[in-house]
């Protein structure tokens, strides 16, 4: 599985034009997120991955890394282009 650690993820993102993939559940992306990222929980990627397009490379992040990790692994088995953000949310807020 490709990782990636936040301050790297959070440079593209400051760039623009990438597509980040947020795991957590409504309440924690409803308390914190970054802007113009997609919200998909963990608890109903299974039954919505197919929304995500697979000619699009995609960052997941989650609050520590751990959900996201898990849904990479999910998604790479479905053929999606995946890379999981260490540290998660938690290492924005510090």
């Amino acid at each position: 599985m490709k990782e990636i650690p936040f301050s790297s993820f959070y440079q593209a993102y400051q760039k623009g034009n990438i597509h980040v993939l947020d795991v957590r559940e409504q309440e924690e992306y409803d308390a914190l997120h970054l802007d113009g990222v997609r919200l998909l929980p963990l608890s109903e990627l299974a039954n919505r991955y197919q929304e995500l397009e697979k000619d699009h490379p995609y960052y997941v992040i989650c609050k520590s890394g751990r959900r996201s990790a898990r849904a990479c692994q999910f998604l790479e088995e479905q053929g999606y282009d995946v890379t999981n953000v260490q540290g998660g949310m938690d290492a924005f807020e510090s």
